[in-house]
């Protein structure tokens, strides 16, 4: 990792590792020799609660940050932390925040930790991607909605449609406000695609990372009757491929978009978390940032959702393209509250 910290943060990242190794919580942190950043540059710490090496949410983040180290390392003194566990948060939070201007934390588990950190560290600006959509900014922190649920209606589109058996289900890791809204979206997807399509009751996992647990969830869906599955399980997801594999079903992939060789996909969700980190860290250079809640997806001018197809079949493309545009001009909602 060719990562530039600047003195402060430098401290940093060494000191969270040497407390992982007493308390076993992080597995991967960088550290630099480089020296102390001029004034000029931006001091950014990135908090991934899990592994960048996800394939899921935390590994599109960090497509995110190496993007930045290669397009503002001039600008951004960068700095990141992964797989801490969850008593753990609000420590490697105020580190963060002691040795940084901005700190961007991944995921909603971290919401109450991030929102104690930020009252204590007022002249610090925090983002949080992927919190509670309805979550009220403080002062100095801003909310990003990578609104995973718009991406979830085009997944269950595209399953209900692909689905030989008119059935489908959506497996998810933990039952998260925005996860349990990407469960409902993806119901509502198969229903506005294919009317009538039975709809199993989605499965939380209480882990993203489980393969064991997701192919067990998995397998009980097949046998059930679902022919396609949607999900958001992060590194679960050879545990769905297994699965589907051994049922002879489908699934779909995401959130970064894979290159269709494998027959048990039809197709791939693209949430690009990492373009919300690059907001985060561009806003506060030009001077925009704002502590507010920003919206990314399908119905933001922000872009960030999109879908890879990987079935040849006419009829799920043209259900795909009737989802996205019921989503961009308003005809649909992806998920009801409640």
């Amino acid at each position: 990792m060719n990562t530039t910290f600047s003195a402060r943060t430098r401290t940093l990242v060494p000191a969270l590792c040497a407390a992982a190794i007493l308390a076993a919580t992080l597995t991967a942190c960088g550290s630099s020799d480089a020296g102390t950043a001029s004034g000029d540059t931006l001091r950014v710490g990135v908090f991934f609660p899990g592994s960048v090496s996800d394939t899921g949410f935390m590994e599109s983040g960090y497509l995110g940050y190496q993007r930045l180290e290669e397009t503002l390392g001039d600008r951004v003194e960068l700095s990141y932390v992964e797989q801490v566990a969850a008593a753990d948060y609000q420590q490697a939070l105020v580190r963060f925040a002691t040795a940084n201007d901005l700190v961007v934390s991944l995921g909603g588990q971290t919401d109450a930790d991030v929102r104690k950190v930020a009252t204590q560290f007022p002249d610090v600006k925090f983002v949080e991607i992927g919190g509670p959509a309805d979550a009220s900014p403080l002062p100095n922190l801003a909310y990003y909605d990578p609104q995973q649920a718009e991406a979830e209606f085009l997944s269950g589109a595209v399953a209900a449609t692909a689905s030989e058996t008119q059935s489908v289900s959506f497996v998810g890791g933990v039952e998260l406000p925005a996860i349990v809204n990407a469960a409902k979206a993806f119901g509502n997807g198969a229903e506005f695609a294919r009317p009538g399509t039975q709809v199993l009751t989605p499965q939380y996992l209480g882990d993203f990372n489980d393969p064991a647990k997701a192919k067990q969830a998995a397998l009980a869906n097949y046998g059930a009757g679902a022919g396609a599955v949607g999900q958001i399980v992060n590194l679960g997801k050879s545990g769905l491929e297994q699965a589907a594999a051994q049922s002879g079903a489908l699934m779909v992939g995401g959130p970064i978009p894979g290159d269709c060789s494998n027959p048990a996909y039809v197709g791939y969700v693209h949430t690009d978390i990492g373009k919300e980190v690059e907001y985060a860290v561009q806003s506060t250079l030009d001077g925009t940032w704002k502590a507010e809640n920003v919206a990314f997806g399908l119905t933001s001018p922000n872009g960030g959702t999109d879908f890879l197809l990987c079935s040849a079949d006419p009829a799920v493309a043209d259900a795909l393209g009737k989802a996205k545009t019921a989503l961009a001009t308003g005809a649909v909602e992806p998920y009801r509250a409640g």
